[in-house]
């Protein structure tokens, strides 16, 4: 591992022009990462094709997608507060344990053939705990890795580089392990995964200043957070877009069990490369970011991304080639990350750093959080309506979504450059 970490490091210092990989921690977090997420997104794949492959219901897979996200939304806001309290790193240390502890028991219960659909709930419930505390802890910990603050914008682009890379190699990698050697091996892979997340906490060299422990309660803490999202208007403006893009923009990652299996007449393999496909493109979005400089112009690109994620969800509907399908993806997978790493990248460069994490919460709630909701609408719409119409419905949805944002961009411009000229002028 080590010297793989080091030809890692060369690499990327001497043939590319990354800022953020100058500070050694970060190159530890990306190795690490990338590995773990790998495997945490293989296990996204195989639980749902298991859960279809033993009830044969889209209802029932878009209630255990709800189930197993719900954690992670009720989860979300209390990470937030323990982030802005606590050591980040000393949380994700421990938030990585309890994930390889509940990814090896389900890695056991497939093995030795006790696993069914009440078992695969109750564990996926367990995952979206883990879930819920570890991505605003994650997201806000990037800042900590950076020794300059302006490889901080370069860090987040390739924070989401590193996920969407994850995303793509673990689907993939998942889907051929479904088709040849089964579930289990992907939740093993997940498990023995985490073991490179842990080695890289373990090896950084981190300042770590004394925790001033707060006297204000939890829930007023949480509240003071809320109410900064409310009233800085580029974090609620940018968050509100978020969460539409989460509950209907991704809708269609909880059917495409559904397209694989029944409309393109696929197997598990055909599930991996549907999964995958979207994360090509997500790759291409955040390597385009990780070469841009500064934030301006971002706004206008966030605004844009839901309308080309309808645009694409409409057209994936009514495709019934395989590869057709795959190359549809691949564009709804660059405009849903550019839409979510651009998201990320405005908020943390002008977030005051007294609510980083609590911001970042909100944000993750934004996304991630509404994933439960998604699952489920986009279940149940697929139940009454059929997979292809829901899809229509929500493409619908995220073009409402680009038109109302579009109507307030100008305000939310100007807010956003009177704060980078702020903060410009004290850092003169």
């Amino acid at each position: 591992m080590a010297n793989l970490y080091q030809r890692f490091s060369k690499q990327v210092r001497f043939k590319l022009h990354l800022p953020a990989f100058r500070s050694r921690n970060f190159r530890l977090y990306f190795l690490g990462q990338t590995f773990s997420l790998s495997g945490t997104f293989m296990t996204q794949v195989a639980v749902p094709w298991l859960i279809y492959d033993l009830t044969h219901s889209p209802w029932l897979l878009g209630l255990a997608g709800f189930l197993g996200f719900l954690p992670t939304l009720i989860l979300l806001p209390l990470a937030g507060v323990l982030s802005d309290r606590w050591s980040r790193h000393y949380i994700l240390t421990i938030v990585q344990l309890l994930g390889m502890v509940v990814s090896g028991t389900l890695t056991a219960l497939v093995f030795t053939g006790m696993a069914n659909f009440q078992s695969l709930l109750l564990l996926s419930v367990l995952l979206g705990m883990v879930k819920g505390l570890d991505m605003p802890i994650r997201h806000a910990f990037v800042s900590e890795m950076v020794t300059e603050r302006e490889d901080l914008a370069n860090a987040i682009a390739l924070n989401s580089i590193m996920l969407s890379s994850s995303r793509l190699f673990g689907p993939a990698l998942g889907g051929i392990l479904l088709a040849t050697v089964g579930a289990g091996f992907c939740f093993l892979f997940d498990t023995l995964s985490y073991l490179a997340a842990i080695w890289a906490l373990a090896s950084m060299r981190l300042n770590r200043p004394a925790i001033s422990k707060s006297k204000v309660s939890a829930w007023k803490s949480l509240k003071e957070g809320f109410n900064y999202v409310q009233n800085f208007l580029p974090v609620r403006m940018i968050i509100l877009l978020l969460a539409i893009q989460g509950v209907f923009g991704i809708s269609y990652t909880a059917l495409l069990p559904v397209f694989a299996a029944d409309i393109l007449r696929g197997g598990a393999s055909s599930l991996g490369f549907l999964s995958a496909s979207g994360a090509v493109g997500s790759v291409l979005a955040c390597v385009y970011l990780s070469q841009r400089r500064g934030i301006a112009g971002l706004e206008r690109t966030i605004g844009l991304c839901p309308a080309v994620i309808g645009i694409g969800l409409i057209a994936f509907s009514v495709s019934r080639s395989f590869l057709l399908s795959l190359a549809i993806l691949v564009f709804v997978g660059a405009a849903g990350t550019l839409q979510v790493a651009c998201s990320n990248t405005v908020v943390q460069s002008i977030v005051e750093e007294s609510k980083r994490g609590r911001v970042m919460s909100i944000y993750a709630m934004s996304l991630v959080g509404m994933m439960p909701f998604s699952n489920l609408i986009g279940g149940t719409l697929a139940h009454y309506l059929g997979a292809p119409q829901a899809l229509m419905v929500c493409a619908i949805v995220c073009f409402l979504g680009s038109t109302w944002y579009g109507q307030k961009l100008p305000d939310l411009t100007r807010s956003i450059q009177m704060v980078t000229a702020s903060r410009q002028s004290v850092n003169l």
